[in-house]
């Protein structure tokens, strides 16, 4: 795919979200054009992406970083980066005006069957595209991040998304190794993030009473549920875990939970007085001095796991 005929992929935004999407792209064969109005951001890059792709190679997740590298070209306009694409990633922050206006400028220069995804992790493809001739090819295509390490994607279209344009964004994501998730519509915080805050609101739930520390909490996901995630979700966990299956499943179990729904908390408040003793807590584990460095090592972590599973 890396041919001087095949349309390049461009990045508008090279934060670390969009740096990650660089190297999905690149590692792929494709070409990708690259901007980002920040100096600093764009003088950091290049070691960024030299850093990480090396540590991608200890790992054997790639093959040759000099060829990953010369498909990355870091270009000094908007305009220089969309025009020609045949996909564009927009990752600036996620703060809606910035969003429409970067959304504003990028379709004044799509190409006539360019798409446009987005890296958003709550924000609605609806809140910053109404105003776009070609809103029609806008969706969010929210990474987790890092996404170089963590595949998946989540294709959220808005009512005015065309179905063409899901349908080409899944089959680029698949092509370049990304695993994508679909959603039917628009919901706040999409599927990753609702799941995740409903798990954060039970924990904090949990530490704020007094019934675990925040240590023992992250040890029951590390050393328990988190395992079985690692390579399955919830619906085929309780499918293998009742002998009739996940109808079996449901008869046994649900009332179970129904009673511990019952019971919960108010969710969605996490008190200061909570978030003031597990910051204690986290900094007598972690100084903050070591925060960089506890990174690095959950990246060659998730980097271990996936070679692990090719």
């Amino acid at each position: 795919m890396d041919t001087a005929s095949t349309p390049h992929i461009a990045i508008v935004g090279a934060g670390l979200v969009g740096a990650g999407w660089i190297i999905v792209f690149a590692r792929a064969g494709r070409k990708v054009h690259v901007f980002d109005a920040s100096p600093a951001i764009r003088d950091a890059l290049p070691g960024l992406l030299s850093e990480a792709l090396d540590a991608m190679a200890r790992h054997r997740l790639i093959d040759d970083v000099e060829a990953i590298l010369a498909r990355i070209e870091l270009v000094e306009t908007l305009e220089a980066a969309v025009t020609g694409a045949s996909y564009i990633q927009e990752s600036v922050l996620e703060i809606v005006e910035v969003k429409r206006q970067v959304s504003a400028e990028i379709d004044r220069f799509l190409a006539p069957n360019a798409i446009v995804g987005s890296s958003t992790s709550g924000l609605p493809a609806s809140s910053f595209t109404e105003d776009c001739v070609n809103r029609a090819r806008f969706t969010v295509a929210h990474p987790v991040n890092p996404p170089h390490l963590v595949p998946v994607v989540e294709i959220v279209p808005a009512p005015w998304t065309d179905p063409d344009t899901v349908t080409r964004t899944r089959t680029l994501m698949d092509h370049v190794g990304q695993v994508p998730v679909v959603l039917t519509r628009e919901v706040p915080g999409f599927i990753l993030n609702r799941l995740q805050g409903a798990l954060l609101d039970e924990a904090w739930s949990l530490f704020e009473q007094g019934y675990a520390s925040t240590e023992d909490i992250d040890r029951t996901i590390s050393y328990g549920l988190g395992l079985r995630w690692s390579f399955m979700g919830p619906f085929e966990t309780i499918d293998l875990n009742a002998p009739g299956g996940i109808d079996d499943y449901a008869r046994r179990l649900g009332p179970m939970y129904a009673g511990f729904a019952a019971d919960r908390e108010p969710s969605g408040h996490w008190s200061q007085e909570a978030v003031a003793r597990a910051t204690a807590e986290r900094r007598a584990a972690l100084p903050s001095t070591d925060l960089e460095a506890r990174r690095a090592w959950r990246d060659e972590r998730l980097m271990a796991l996936l070679a692990s599973r090719r």
